[in-house]
C-alpha cells in the first residue's frame, strides 16, 4: 500500500525532470558535441542520449526513444559513432551539463547547500529503481555518479526520468497508442509539445500527423476539431496513472516527507533555469 499523497511521485518528476532536459535544449550541449566533430542537432541528441547505451545503432534507439521516425534515427546512426565515440559523448555531455546548469542557475545556487540536498535526496530515490525492461535507466544506472552535488543532482534526474520514461512506454503500449497517437494525443491535453516541433525534430511529416489524428477519432478518442473525448481524456489519465504505478517504487522508497522536499527543491531550481530562458518559446501549445 502506498504512504505516498496522490502522484506525489509525478509531481516530483515533474519538477525534476525539465531541470535535466535543458542540457538537450542548451547552446552548451550543441558546442561540445560541436567540438567532437557532431553538428547536425538530431545527430547531437540521438548520440547524447543513447550513447550510455554504447555504439548502438539505429533499432535499439528508435525503440527506447518511442516517438522518433526510425527514418530519421537511422540516418544518423550508426554513422554518429565514427565521428564521435560514445564515451567522448558522455564526457561532452556531462561538460554541458556543468555549464547549462551554472549558466541558468547561477554558481551560487550551484553550489548551495540546497543542491546538495536536492542530490542527496534525488540518489537515495534512485536506489529503488529497477532494471528489468528499463533500458534507458539501466545504461545510465551503469554510468559513475559524478561528486559535484549539481553534476550528481543532474546524474540523479536523468536516471528517474529514463526510469519514468521506460515505464511509460510499457503503458502506451499498453492502451494501443503507437508513436506518432502518443505525441497527437499529450498534444491535445494541452500539455505536450506543439506540432510544428514535433514535426521538426522527429522526423514526422504532417501526413503521418494527420493520418494519426484519424486513427484517434476512429476510436473515439479525438474529436472533429482535434481536441480530446471524454474518452480520449480517460485514457490519457489512465495511461499516466499506469506509468505512476510503474514508477512508485523510488519515492515509496525515499518516502512522504522527503519527497515533499525534494519536488519543492527541484521546482526552485526548474523556476529559475524557466526565467533564464532554458526553453525555446515555441515549443509547447497545440498549434
Amino acid at each position: 500500500m502506498t504512504t505516498l499523497p496522490p502522484r506525489a511521485g509525478r509531481r516530483c518528476h515533474n519538477a525534476l525532470n525539465p531541470l535535466h532536459s535543458t542540457v538537450y535544449f542548451s547552446p552548451d550541449f550543441a558546442e561540445e558535441l560541436a567540438g567532437l566533430g557532431v553538428e547536425d542537432p538530431s545527430a547531437a541528441y540521438f548520440a547524447g542520449r543513447a550513447a550510455a547505451m554504447g555504439a548502438v545503432g539505429p533499432g535499439a534507439v528508435t525503440a527506447a526513444f518511442y516517438n522518433f521516425n526510425h527514418e530519421l534515427v537511422a540516418r544518423h546512426l550508426p554513422a554518429v559513432w565514427r565521428t564521435a565515440s560514445p564515451e567522448a559523448v558522455l564526457a561532452a555531455r556531462l561538460r554541458a551539463a556543468d555549464r547549462t546548469l551554472r549558466r541558468l542557475l547561477g554558481d551560487a545556487a550551484v553550489e548551495s547547500a540546497e543542491m546538495a540536498e536536492a542530490a542527496r535526496l534525488a540518489l537515495r530515490a534512485t536506489e529503488a529503481c529497477t532494471r528489468h525492461a528499463r533500458p534507458l535507466y539501466a545504461a545510465h544506472a551503469d554510468l559513475p555518479v559524478p561528486e559535484q552535488p549539481h553534476l550528481a543532482y543532474w546524474h540523479a534526474a536523468t536516471l528517474l526520468r529514463e526510469h519514468r520514461g521506460d515505464a511509460h512506454l510499457a503503458a502506451l503500449l499498453s492502451v494501443g497508442l503507437d508513436p506518432l497517437e502518443a505525441l497527437v494525443s499529450h498534444t491535445a491535453t494541452g500539455k505536450g509539445m506543439a506540432p510544428g516541433w514535433i514535426l521538426s525534430t522527429r522526423g514526422w511529416r504532417r501526413a503521418d500527423w494527420d493520418a494519426a489524428a484519424e486513427r484517434l477519432r476512429g476510436r473515439g478518442l479525438l474529436d472533429g476539431e482535434g481536441r480530446l473525448t471524454e474518452a480520449g481524456a480517460a485514457l490519457r489519465d489512465e495511461l499516466e496513472d499506469h506509468t505512476d504505478r510503474l514508477d512508485s517504487a523510488p519515492y515509496e522508497h525515499l518516502g512522504a516527507e522527503d519527497v515533499e522536499r525534494l519536488t519543492g527543491l527541484g521546482r526552485g531550481f526548474l523556476a529559475a533555469a524557466v526565467a533564464a530562458g532554458a526553453f525555446p518559446a515555441d515549443l509547447g501549445g497545440k498549434g
